[in-house]
């Protein structure tokens, strides 16, 4: 089944990615893991932004899911979470329409001291709804066939992301951002194989 995940909304800072806001759908995980695929989901999307130059877009396989981002010249930056059959055309398409909405309604000037809790952008929501039938979605856009004349580069997986010598394991076990938890469900997760890889 076609399935939207997560939608991000960051900023890319000189160092670091914060978060402006997020939408997700983690109906299909069972209620037990739903906390921890949510916060390994958005340690992706920062994660992927971080190592995105600006004004490029990239999609990035890791295991059953597609990571498709945007890092605006602005250093706006949209991430779609997706399963494999979403097409990756519609997931660009949404997340420069969300980035350009997004600009419109919060000025430039306060992205890089805003936090997510202050951010008033409900549209995220609606996006993450409406979008979920690519059919339907894409119907009502008009599709640019080059997407702003930007090559999309897709990496097998997250590893192809990193820089030469880090490991996405390493990276886990440093975060602040996961809970202890989660950090067992990843390693349980990957020793298994079993139903996400995040």
């Amino acid at each position: 089944m076609v399935k939207i995940y997560c939608i991000s909304i960051l900023h890319k800072g000189p160092t670091n990615a914060t978060w402006l806001k997020s939408a997700f759908d983690l109906q299909s995980f069972s209620f037990f893991q739903r906390s921890s695929v949510q916060e390994f989901m958005s340690f992706f999307c920062k994660t992927i932004v971080e190592r995105t130059i600006p004004a490029s877009r990239q999609s990035v396989k890791e295991g059953e899911y597609l990571c498709h981002v945007y890092v605006r010249a602005d250093n706006l930056a949209g991430v779609v979470i997706t399963d494999h059959e979403y097409p990756a055309r519609v997931s660009h398409t949404l997340v420069t329409k969300i980035l350009d909405e997004f600009a419109q309604q919060i000025p430039a000037s306060s992205w890089s001291n805003l936090q997510e809790k202050d951010v008033h952008f409900p549209q995220l929501n609606t996006f993450l709804a409406k979008y979920q039938n690519p059919r339907e979605a894409d119907a009502l856009t008009k599709i640019q066939e080059d997407l702003d004349e930007t090559k999309i580069i897709l990496h097998n997986t997250i590893q192809a992301v990193l820089e030469r010598g880090e490991k996405l394991d390493d990276l886990v076990s440093k975060s602040e951002g996961l809970s202890m938890q989660s950090k067992a469900f990843y390693k349980t997760a990957r020793k298994t194989n079993s139903c996400c890889n995040f």
